[in-house]
């Protein structure tokens, strides 16, 4: 190949390169984003990257040939009030199409007001209505130990919000695990924490909330 040849070449290669990359760059900036505002049971606590439930759901949608694009903005220990504060920055950055809100446990723990951990909920889902997502709301339930009114209210409270925002609902995360008559074969030593082969589990749980959405 001559220099003028192969100089051409090259130049006609790298246009056509830069060319492709811009729109695989563009179409993914353009997905529809799914994020995900959890707690430690979305941010992968204790189990191997990418063996979570928010992670095999991307690679749920990509199976299936759906173009969303999967945000995690979970963080271990957060709490219903952290998610209502950092929420709006979130929808700014992200632009989400739908948003999945899993939170309310850790309130539970910390045995925080249930009327707080409703409204904080209330708030976010409609926050995010407001910036145009749909709004998956992610239930939890408590041990029995925490008294059955107790945990008759914060079960209900979940599916409370969301009839008030007309949002999704998954009763609950952990059906199937938490339930088992094994169950503590399933949960890391803390026995609050699921391991890594409940979270497909977990994902059933959450996929027939999440699909109509999509």
């Amino acid at each position: 190949m001559s220099g003028l040849r192969r100089r051409w070449w090259l130049a006609h290669f790298s246009v056509g390169a830069l060319a492709s990359w811009t729109s695989g760059v563009t179409a993914a900036a353009e997905a529809p984003v799914v994020l995900v505002v959890g707690d430690s049971l979305s941010a992968e606590y204790g189990i191997t990257a990418g063996s979570g439930w928010v992670a095999l759901l991307q690679a749920r949608l990509a199976q299936q040939k759906k173009p969303h694009r999967v945000v995690n903005a979970s963080i271990s220990g957060d709490t219903t009030a952290g998610g209502r504060s950092r929420l709006p920055a979130a929808l700014r950055t992200h632009k989400p199409s739908i948003v999945i809100i899993e939170l309310g446990g850790n309130d539970a723990l910390r045995g925080l007001p249930l009327s707080g951990t409703r409204d904080n909920l209330l708030a976010m889902a409609r926050a995010a209505q407001a910036a145009g997502a749909k709004v998956v709301i992610v239930g939890m339930q408590v041990p029995p130990n925490y008294g059955a009114s107790y945990g008759r209210e914060f079960e209900g409270l979940f599916g409370d919000v969301a009839r008030q925002v007309k949002a999704g609902l998954v009763p609950f995360l952990l059906k199937g695990v938490a339930d088992r008559a094994d169950a503590l074969e399933w949960f890391q030593p803390d026995r609050i924490h699921p391991l890594a082969k409940a979270h497909p589990t977990m994902l059933d749980n959450v996929w027939p909330a999440l699909r109509p959405m999509l």
